[in-house]
């Protein structure tokens, strides 16, 4: 029988991944002026986390989906997220008319983060039911929204020259709203999977049913 690496082995595992992906990213990217303002999100978020530790740790699923989001964040920053090899695969097997990458990261912001929000909400605020799944929506669109609007001052107060490489609109006017969107609807995926239930579900039940006969003992 495989057993299951530690909590700590894993987070160690977490920081390798992002710490080689990062280096790797660093090197030559596409546009260095661009992944500097991109890494602006990977140090204020990554800080975040780490301030935050002590006070609150997400659980290990929760860990890995920023993992995977950082991941795939990081490799748009290397080449600018309009000239991504992987979006213009997407491109040419599919048929797009542009390099859809920039969508992708947007959809999976919803999909891969909804769930760490709505671990934190159940378990800072007590929140359940509906409740708790139509407050996490709220959120990952409040979060999406204003991420939005960051992202436009900051192209225009750091580099303005840079905002079409930073911002990736590719030459639509909605891009803004699209993306915005794409979050919303990720995170609905998210949470009708939860709500089919899944095993990251039965999983949360198995620890609300522990901690509560752990409370009754």
């Amino acid at each position: 029988m495989i057993k299951t690496p530690s909590r700590k082995t894993q987070l160690m595992l977490i920081v390798l991944i992002l710490s080689l992906i990062w280096l790797w990213a660093a090197i030559n990217p596409l546009s260095r002026e661009d992944w500097l303002l991109e890494n602006l999100l990977v140090f204020f978020f990554a800080a975040l986390l780490l301030a935050t530790y002590r006070r609150f740790a997400f659980s290990l699923t929760s860990y890995w989906l920023f993992c995977l989001f950082m991941a795939m964040h990081l490799y748009g920053s290397h080449y600018t997220y309009s000239e991504t090899p992987l979006g213009y695969w997407l491109q040419e097997t599919l048929g797009f008319a542009r390099n859809h990458y920039d969508r992708l990261v947007h959809f999976s912001f919803g999909l891969l983060l909804a769930y760490p929000l709505r671990e934190l909400l159940r378990r800072s605020a007590g929140l359940t039911n509906w409740w708790l799944d139509i407050l996490s929506l709220t959120l990952v669109m409040a979060m999406s929204g204003v991420y939005e609007q960051v992202e436009m001052l900051a192209a225009v107060i750091v580099n303005p020259e840079l905002g079409t490489a930073f911002l990736g609109t590719q030459g639509d006017e909605w891009d803004a709203q699209k993306d915005a969107g794409l979050a919303m609807l990720g995170a609905l995926s998210l949470l009708t999977l939860l709500r089919l239930g899944s095993p990251w579900t039965r999983d949360d039940n198995r620890r609300r049913a522990a901690a509560r006969q752990q409370a009754g003992d």
